[in-house]
């Protein structure tokens, strides 16, 4: 056949009517279903959210609804719902002033009362409630309040003393004035003691001087500096008659009520981020900027009208201590909004993996839910099961701060720094992983879950770098460690009471009882915890025997260090599982409470090589404490709905491809 009637060939078989069946079926287009229709709730969700919360339950969901209903707040309707969020086409600037108008909103409506002029803990857990609603909507507003109230007014609050108080805590709750706290510094982040900015008394004038001597003295990364602020607390060293104080806090204004830069100042956005654009982060210079001697934030040192340098803490050391003490409550709040991103994040990927569907297992059989596939559920229902042990950790570590005593001070710096940085740790990866799980869909940001990732990566490193802070808390073990060796005394505090009993004895074979048993799960966290404490004691030992200082000892053990800090923190919250466990009457609550710690336990196991490197399990055990995760795995995917709706955060609070994905796709939906 030559080519043309080839061809001719081929064209009539495309135009000429073809009688033969066809291979290919067409299948029924795809239909969104709810997942309630199939996944009716197992428990009590109502019950699970206030253990969950914890309190001030009422003023969340007024906080919530207050969001909803405002158009200040983007909502925007998709799928026949409501969402919102930040609009995040508007330029930097449009994100910070729309910030500003939001807060103004909130203010008009009563919801900073009592912030900074009480100290009741019924109004310091309402403050928190309502604190944590503003992060689950947007990151910059919770930061620039953040900044305002918990930086510059906790300073003035427990740095400064009456005439302080006084002055500027009620101007600064109702925003006559903006706040903002100048201690990092272009060269010096974590390593506050090393910063270079520098005061001077000049007891002629009974003013400080304050220069910034160079350019890695600049303040950095000053949230609400860049544009808004008009006060800020500058930390710096203090020069009294030629000898070094050490750090201390000062008040300067660096704005007028117009917005005008004061003299002696400048000032220089520090531009656009991967995210919290909706906060002006500034940089400041000082040049002789002159304040007066009251402005010295003197609760913890002061300077006499002579220029006599006044402390009743002597302890150079002690002194630096309580000068970071504003940090404490950011660690917490961290923490905390660290467990709501991850709520925000497995709600929306679990929902989703509820209703979307690919593949089929059987020949035209129909799809399966990305959530039926086993190894979609090992990616994301361990992380729920740690979701959930945090939160509950989050909720003591709340209690713990707002009972706070003198004497519970280093605790909570010690809990507060292990929850920090293993809960936004953990929030980052879990960011990622719902990210992936959502697919594509995951990666648009009207669906949350990718662009949280940029807004939250922050938390690793801000108000203390996390394994900066880690290194502190295994630092901090090992001081209670070698103090009560040499007392001679019982533990106590700290969570380490379990090393005042014999080392618990891990059975072995394991079976699935043995390895569910929640005596079973502490006993091999504390075999853990009691062991590399010793370990890292006896490395730092070895190492100061060879001649090395105490703290290159400390550096060179910092393999140790870094294991022991997760072994803590992991323990603690393990501990404050079990306690709120402890508190339910029998029922199916507890029930699956039971299922989700025994997946916090065993996940923690299987991850950490820690407990293979070591002998706290066996080779064998180490196999079955796997097995086990992917068994519990399967019997917590019917909960999955009723677990994540639990969290009793509002459809508008998660997003599109949480509900009717399909619809909120379609081209109708673009009509609207």
């Amino acid at each position: 056949m030559d080519r043309a009637s080839w061809r001719t060939q081929v064209l009539s078989r495309h135009l000429l009517h073809n009688s033969s069946p066809a291979i290919l079926q067409p299948n029924a287009c795809l239909q969104y279903s709810p997942p309630e229709l199939s996944e009716p709730l197992t428990f009590d969700i109502i019950e699970m959210r206030k253990l969950m919360d914890g309190h001030n339950f009422e003023e969340r969901d007024w906080a919530f609804g207050l969001i909803i209903q405002s158009n200040l707040f983007n909502p925007r309707r998709l799928g026949g719902r409501v969402f919102v969020s930040p609009d995040y086409n508007h330029s930097m600037e449009q994100q910070r002033e729309v910030t500003m108008k939001r807060i103004e909103y909130l203010l008009d409506r009563g919801f900073f009362e009592g912030w900074l002029t009480s100290s009741a803990p019924e109004l310091e857990m309402r403050k928190l409630a309502l604190f944590e609603v503003l992060g689950m909507f947007d990151h910059s507003i919770a930061i620039k309040l953040g900044v305002h109230f918990f930086l510059w007014g906790g300073a003035v609050r427990f740095l400064g003393t009456k005439r302080h108080h006084d002055k500027w805590l009620r101007d600064t709750e109702s925003y006559v004035i903006k706040g903002c706290f100048a201690m990092t510094e272009l060269g010096h982040g974590s390593n506050v003691r090393g910063i270079e900015t520098v005061a001077t008394y000049d007891s002629n004038t009974g003013e400080f001087v304050i220069n910034t001597p160079c350019e890695s003295a600049q303040k950095y990364w000053i949230g609400g500096a860049g544009k808004h602020a008009t006060h800020t607390i500058i930390f710096s060293q203090l020069n009294i008659n030629g000898s070094n104080q050490g750090v201390h806090a000062f008040i300067a204004q660096i704005r007028d009520s117009d917005g005008n830069i004061c003299p002696n100042i400048r000032i220089a956005d520090c531009g656009h981020k991967i995210g919290l654009n909706g906060v002006d982060n500034g940089r400041l210079w000082f040049d002789n900027l002159r304040i007066p001697r009251e402005n010295l934030l003197n609760s913890v040192a002061d300077v006499s009208p002579g220029g006599q340098y006044l402390s009743a803490i002597k302890d150079p050391d002690q002194r630096f201590a309580a000068f970071l003490a504003p940090l404490t409550f950011g660690r917490v709040n961290i923490a905390v909004s660290a467990v709501y991103m991850s709520k925000i994040s497995l709600a929306i990927a679990i929902r989703y993996g509820l209703t979307r569907r690919a593949f089929s297992i059987t020949p035209n059989g129909p799809e399966v839910l990305l959530l039926d596939y086993p190894s979609h559920q090992q990616r994301l229902l361990p992380l729920l099961a740690k979701t959930y042990a945090m939160s509950f950790a989050a909720n003591d570590l709340k209690m713990i701060y707002v009972k706070r005593t003198p004497e519970s001070n280093k605790i909570i710096h010690i809990i507060s720094s292990a929850y920090k940085a293993t809960f936004s740790w953990n929030n980052m990866r879990i960011l990622q992983e719902c990210r992936e799980a959502c697919g594509g869909q995951g990666y648009k940001t009207e669906n949350r879950v990718g662009h949280l990732k940029g807004e939250y990566d922050v938390q690793s490193t801000f108000e203390g770098d996390n394994n900066v802070l880690m290194q502190q808390v295994s630092k901090a073990l090992l001081a209670e460690y070698i103090a009560n060796h040499k007392r001679n005394k019982p533990f106590k505090g700290m969570g380490l009471e379990h090393m005042n009993g014999p080392q618990p004895v891990i059975p072995s074979p394991l079976t699935s009882s043995n390895i569910r048993s929640s005596q079973f799960q502490i006993d091999v966290f504390h075999l853990r915890e009691r062991d590399l404490l010793s370990r890292f004691a006896a490395e730092v030992s070895q190492y100061q025997a060879q001649g090395e200082s105490k703290e290159s000892a400390f550096m060179l053990s910092y393999q140790l260090a870094e294991e022991l800090g997760r072994a803590f923190s992991e323990r603690a919250i393990l501990q404050t599982f079990k306690d709120a466990e402890s508190t339910l009457p029998a029922g199916s609550v507890k029930n699956i409470l039971g299922l989700v710690r025994s997946m916090y336990a065993l996940i923690c196991m299987d991850e950490d090589a820690s407990f293979l490197r070591y002998g706290y399990l066996s080779r064998e055990n180490a196999i079955a404490v796997r097995k086990e995760v992917a068994k519990l795995s399967s019997e917590l995917r019917p909960h999955a709905l009723s677990l994540v709706s639990s969290f009793g955060i509002p459809d508008a609070f998660l997003s599109p491809i949480a509900y009717n994905w399909i619809e909120s796709n379609s081209w109708a939906s673009l009509q609207h």
